[in-house]
């Protein structure tokens, strides 16, 4: 196993088990920043006072946050004056390997079809089995050695 692969097992590890840790995690209705603030009994225009704004600024952060728009560093000051800790993190579904061996299948699918229709104007079309024999060689292959245009649409 070379180094370029230990390195990239390790970052496999490191989202698998950040996605393990949070895959049942989900946004409250209200939000992370207004519904934080509600279990600890504290009122909008004391935590604009804490953060030196106005309460209508602490209103359009948290309605913000629902819509998307609210910048990390907003989330990571408002969670700090409630005493908090503002984390997030990119997670797949499931696991990493799970995204590259569906790629993979993507990818070696795409190509063995285009590949028969081509064979087929030759009358040299593979049979399904044949098809699917190869779909699966050129996945394993393309999971074992990643292709450089591997994400690419093209």
């Amino acid at each position: 196993m070379s180094i370029k692969d230990i390195v990239f097992s390790q970052y496999q590890g490191i989202i698998n088990r950040a996605a393990s840790q949070v895959r049942e995690v989900t946004v409250p209705p209200e939000g992370w920043l207004c519904t934080a603030r509600k279990a600890l009994k504290m009122s909008g225009a004391q935590l604009a006072r804490r953060l030196g704004v106005s309460r209508a600024q602490v209103s359009k952060t948290e309605k913000n946050e629902l819509m998307g728009s609210v910048t990390i560093k907003t989330m990571q000051q408002m969670a700090e004056k409630i005493g908090c800790r503002f984390v997030y993190a990119v997670v797949p579904e499931n696991t990493v390997e799970d995204l590259i061996n569906a790629r993979a299948k993507e990818k070696a699918t795409a190509i063995v079809e285009l590949t028969n229709k081509h064979m087929a104007l030759e009358q040299q079309a593979l049979s399904n089995e044949q098809r699917q024999f190869e779909i699966d060689r050129l996945q394993q292959e393309m999971v074992k050695d990643i292709p450089f245009d591997f994400w690419d649409d093209k």
